[in-house]
């Protein structure tokens, strides 16, 4: 902005020889005078005048005009639009603010003819990153970094004062008058130009918060975690004994779980128990209270990995086979796996000359494994096992009913499975997925996924495992035990697609039915060989419940500018997941199609906080027997409680030592609104009662200089000689 063109003169010199050279004549010429003057000459004083007429035509003095420009005067308005500005009516008093005192800011600049005006400048401090909360003043420093020194007139900052910079002082974002920049922004110097605080918010305000100390993220299934956190509290009565505690919630994977008073400002220690493998979703609520300024910082949640310490499995095999050490290398190839393995080497029937003390190193511990430690593992296999006689019918019971309260059974069958000393002639009979139909197919085939089984994570994208038309490239079986499907999913098949793999929930347990004893020929490569190693692991951890391999679940984790949500599922169709954003927003995600068994969604969000997600059927696909959890997930996207609500009770606590430095004022909006502006001179005050003063800068442009002598050089030599003269002829007479 331009202000009008006036017209200054002044008085240059243009010495005719070095400056250095007319101070040493002016020097020795003082001193002739000087002796003279003590000497009583009568011409001293116009020998003085001589001499110095002399130094003037050396000096060459001359009249310089220049034309100069007012420039304008920079003012500052910086409104905050963070998040925290959207809290009641916040945001509308930052736009009236602004509005009234942008108008008398540029009357003040029209005042006078425009010869001294006023740009106003207009910035926006929205957090362009919640986590870091808003940087008021840098955006203060950014917004004037081309501005001139000497025309800031200063700024105004119309803010709740929840700014995450309010240490920066004004004598670090303001230059000082020279243009060096301040060193110390703690220093006391003044800044050229003051920075006023117009408060937004009211002075009474109320808000609680929860403060997260400690939250483990690895646990142990079967342990507690401990989680602490603190319930602060701004503002409001803390006097009173009901006003120091605050009711808070926990939520474990959706589900309520433990609750109580906290008591404010004190550190309080919640356990968690970890029943599962997996995630374990933990999130606090702390209950608001009436006139509270947001519940967004009212909730925390915490994502814990749960581990199990060992995985303990019992392997039982019903004789020796070649099949039998792919089980026990398998097993053991696993460090977080603790094996116990037996095998029947001679059944009780059978008569040998030797004694029992000759034929086992240990006797068989039935009491110990299927009565007294048998909820100890976590699963059983039972590999080519018959009905020898050995376990008695009652601990076969304790096994079927270890599994309907949770453990889980691996049944690898042999050709004694087709007999009359089939397994399945036992109480485990009644939670097997299959029945023998005593038929034993003895021909090469080659096992196949089924299309439920190319959806399943236990054999979904096994290696070879062909699709899309294609044969797998997997070696021949040669034995398949003919099997009934009763109840269950299944994943593979053999013989004339009869099932081979079949896996089922009984109760809260699982079992899994493999109608073959020759998938050691993949272990040992025969025919190409197979994904033996990576088949068994996926079907023992299944069956163990481990949290990667659930055919339905919903996922979701958070990435840069929102989460991802998959769902996993056996039914095919269209997905959707139901959002409740961190605002209380509700909305659909549409799932897209991601391969065999799985649906993903990118959901892109500035929404910081905690978004639950459930699964947007009617329910989730019920599964019959096993007891499920609600399909159910958490995103914490961002903090929990962004700083921008870390604390959003208005305050002036930040920004008063910036405004007391700069020599401006900090006033509340709510107290009478926008205040008086007013232009003072430099060094004046710059804020009273009910105003603020911008200080006045004369900064100018010169737009045209013009140059001409006093007289011209032999006037200047002429006077010298006059005045010699002249004490020529004073000191003759």
């Amino acid at each position: 902005m331009e202000g009008a063109l006036t017209a200054v003169s002044d008085i240059a010199l243009r010495p005719l020889i070095p400056t250095a050279a007319i101070i040493a004549l002016a020097v020795v010429a003082l001193g002739a005078v000087l002796a003279g003057f003590a000497r009583g000459l009568k011409g001293a004083f116009l020998r003085l005048l001589s001499l110095a007429a002399l130094l003037l035509a050396l000096l060459n003095p001359a009249l310089v005009s220049e034309e100069r420009e007012a420039l304008s005067d920079i003012v500052a308005v910086v409104v905050d639009e963070s998040a925290s500005q959207t809290l009641e009516d916040r945001a509308e008093q930052a736009a009236a603010a602004a509005a009234a005192v942008e108008a008398p800011i540029e009357a003040l600049g029209a005042a006078g003819g425009g010869r001294r005006p006023i740009e106003v400048r207009r910035i926006s401090a929205a957090a362009s990153d919640e986590a870091a909360g808003t940087r008021l003043m840098t955006a203060l420093t950014e917004g004037l970094a081309d501005a001139p020194p000497g025309r800031l007139s200063g700024a105004i900052l119309i803010t709740d004062g929840a700014v995450a910079d309010g240490d920066l002082r004004p004598t670090a974002v303001f230059p000082q008058g020279d243009g060096s920049l301040a060193g110390d922004a703690q220093s006391s110097a003044v800044a050229p130009a003051p920075v006023h605080v117009l408060l937004t918010g009211r002075p009474d305000e109320i808000d609680r918060r929860l403060v997260v100390e400690k939250a483990p993220a690895f646990g142990l299934v079967g342990e507690k975690a401990v989680f602490s956190f603190r319930v602060e509290q701004s503002g409001g009565d803390l006097e009173s004994s009901a006003s120091r505690l605050a009711r808070v919630r926990a939520f474990v994977d959706g589900e309520p779980s433990a609750g109580g008073f906290a008591r404010i400002g004190q550190t309080t220690d919640l356990s968690i128990p970890l029943k599962h493998a997996g995630v374990t979703v933990v999130e606090l609520r702390l209950e608001a209270i009436p006139g509270e300024l947001t519940e967004r910082n009212n909730a925390v949640a915490f994502s814990v990995n749960a581990v199990r310490d060992r995985l303990r499995v019992l392997l039982v095999s019903g004789e020796p086979h070649a099949g039998e050490r792919t089980w026990r290398n398998l097993l053991k190839s696993d460090p977080a796996v603790d094996m116990a393995h037996f095998t029947i080497l001679r059944p009780p029937s059978k008569s040998a000359a030797a004694s029992p003390q000759e034929l086992a190193l240990i006797p068989f511990p039935t009491r110990e494994l299927f009565q007294e430690k048998l909820d100890q593992f976590d699963l059983i296999i039972l590999d080519r096992y018959r009905r020898w006689g050995i376990l008695y019918t009652s601990y076969i019971a304790n096994i079927a009913n270890y599994v309907r309260e949770g453990g889980a059974i691996l049944i690898s069958t042999g050709p004694a499975f087709a007999g009359f000393e089939s397994m399945y002639r036992t109480p485990l009979g009644r939670i097997m997925p299959a029945e023998p139909t005593a038929r034993i197919l003895e021909e090469p085939f080659r096992p196949e996924v089924t299309a439920l089984g190319a959806r399943h994570p236990v054999t979904r994208g096994l290696d070879g495992a062909g699709g899309g038309g294609a044969d797998p490239s997997w070696g021949r079986w040669f034995r398949q035990i003919e099997v009934a499907a009763l109840d269950g999913d299944v994943v593979m098949q053999g013989v004339d697609e009869k099932p081979l793999l079949i896996l089922d929930r009984v109760g809260q347990g699982r079992v899994g039915l493999l109608a073959s004893d020759q998938v050691w020929l993949w272990a040992r490569g025969y025919d190409g060989g197979g994904p033996q190693a990576e088949l068994l692991r996926r079907l023992a951890h299944w069956l163990m419940k481990e949290p990667e391999l659930e055919e339905e679940a919903l996922t979701a984790a958070p990435v840069a500018g929102g989460f991802v949500v998959e769902r996993r599922s056996l039914a095919p169709g269209e997905k959707a997941v139901r959002s409740v954003g961190p605002d209380g927003a509700v909305s659909e995600i549409e799932l897209t199609p991601a391969g065999d068994g799985l649906w993903r969604a990118l959901v892109e969000t500035d929404a910081l906080g905690v978004h639950r997600l459930t699964d947007a059927e009617a329910s989730q696909i019920a599964l019959e027997g096993e007891k499920r959890r609600p399909l159910s997930a958490i995103a914490a996207v961002g903090p929990p409680a962004p700083a921008e609500f870390a604390n959003p009770v208005s305050t002036d606590a930040l920004l008063a030592p910036a405004a007391a430095a700069s020599g401006g004022a900090v006033l509340r909006l709510s107290a009478g609104g926008a205040p008086e502006i007013r232009r003072v001179r430099e060094g004046r005050s710059t804020a009273g009662a009910g105003w603020i003063g911008l200080t006045r800068r004369d900064a100018y442009a010169v737009r045209g200089v013009s140059m001409a002598a006093l007289a011209p050089g032999w006037a200047y030599f002429a006077l010298a000689g006059l005045f010699a003269l002249a004490a020529w002829r004073v000191e003759g007479r």
